[in-house]
């Protein structure tokens, strides 16, 4: 049973000015065996240092951490029957792709038919029986991938922990990976934690998701519930693509209505979600709204609507991002491709009310 679990793990480094840095703190995560989880956050938010603990490569400081039911804190790396994919490939240059699979089973010592059969399995699941005999400066960096994940997959180990390894790829064979990587992971029916800071990446191939800032679990989730209930404004703001939009406005009662008022919109709050915010009237408060949330309107609607100038136009195919001006604030609509609209025009958006998220502006939280 591949169960990974963390309890209260901690990593502390002393940097070179002596001072004690803190680059995880009390990180508690149980992993399902056989669940694909993706570590996920911005440079220096503790995501690989959590995936070398578990791997053995970083002592920890606190806590525990368990493969199954076995603490494995004092275990070394290689007893720990994990396997590692790193962001660089680190092939041997000298050697076939073959002789690179199978070197870690050479090392341990297993017989030359043992060998083989794993090689030649790993080779037939990853589709490059055929690349055997070559070395790597001979293949593409999308079979170089492939030969430094069978280099894990031929040791049959209870979990895979891959630190970025798309990340050198470029972005259409990186849309290709991530599905030949997720089709892996169903053949092998396997544990997976996955570390990446591309959002995208964690969306499209997470079971669940663990956004990371500062050293801390800001959520985890499955990735539609992290877009659509957000915990806090970081989190809102680093799941989607585009970004969220945010402005500073304010709550305001009127005519038993409840509606969040910015420099350039007056929005009107949904009933069902009014009763949560009446402790916020005539209080600041942060408005969330998703590109996707916004689109053209053909006539004004009280509460709905709201003016923009438009001040660029990217169409990208399937929708058009228009950047436009709100009053003072900017903001970005993700409208479709088939819109009408012109340079610096002034136009009216519609926002979708049972979409839009507002933040505490002093810790953050979503409210609704």
């Amino acid at each position: 049973m591949a169960q990974v679990t963390l309890e209260n793990v901690s990593k502390h480094f002393v940097s070179k000015r002596s001072t004690e840095v803190v680059a995880v703190r009390d990180f508690n995560l149980k992993i399902e065996d056989k669940e694909f989880v993706v570590f996920v956050g911005p440079s220096g938010c503790g995501k690989t240092t959590t995936l070398r603990m578990i791997a053995g490569l970083e002592e920890i400081t606190d806590g525990k951490i368990y493969i199954g039911d076995r603490l494995i804190n004092r275990i070394p790396a290689k007893d720990r029957d994990i396997a590692m994919v790193f962001q660089n490939y680190a092939l041997y240059p000298h050697m076939t792709v073959y002789d690179n699979l199978a070197f870690s089973l050479e090392m341990r010592k297993f017989s030359k038919e043992e060998i083989n059969q794993r090689v030649r399995e790993a080779a037939d699941l990853l589709e490059i029986s055929e690349l055997l005999e070559r070395k790597p400066k001979q293949l593409s960096g999308g079979q170089r991938q492939r030969v430094a994940v069978g280099r894990t997959i031929v040791r049959k180990p209870q979990v895979f922990l891959f630190d970025e390894p798309l990340s050198n790829l470029d972005a259409k064979l990186r849309v290709q990976m991530r599905g030949e990587l997720k089709k892996l992971h169903e053949r092998l029916a396997s544990t997976i934690i996955y570390v990446t800071h591309d959002q995208v990446e964690a969306m499209t191939m997470g079971d669940r998701i663990v956004v990371m800032k500062d050293g801390l679990i800001q959520q985890v989730g499955r990735p539609l519930d992290l877009y659509f209930h957000p915990i806090n404004k970081f989190v809102a703001g680093f799941i989607g693509s585009p970004t969220m939009n945010f402005m500073e406005g304010k709550l305001l009662a009127s005519n038993q209505k409840l509606y969040v008022e910015t420099d350039g919109m007056r929005l009107r709050i949904p009933e069902e979600k009014a009763g949560r915010l009446q402790g916020y009237v005539n209080k600041k408060v942060t408005l969330g709204i998703r590109p996707q949330d916004l689109s053209k309107a053909s006539s004004p609607i009280e509460g709905e609507t709201f003016k923009a100038q438009v001040e660029i136009i990217e169409p990208i195919g399937n929708e058009i991002y228009l950047d436009v001006k709100a009053g003072r604030d900017s903001l970005i609509a993700s409208v479709d491709p088939k819109t009408k609209v012109n340079l610096h025009e002034e136009i009216l958006l519609q926002a979708s009310l049972e979409n839009i998220h507002l933040f505490n502006v002093e810790d953050e939280k979503n409210l609704l």
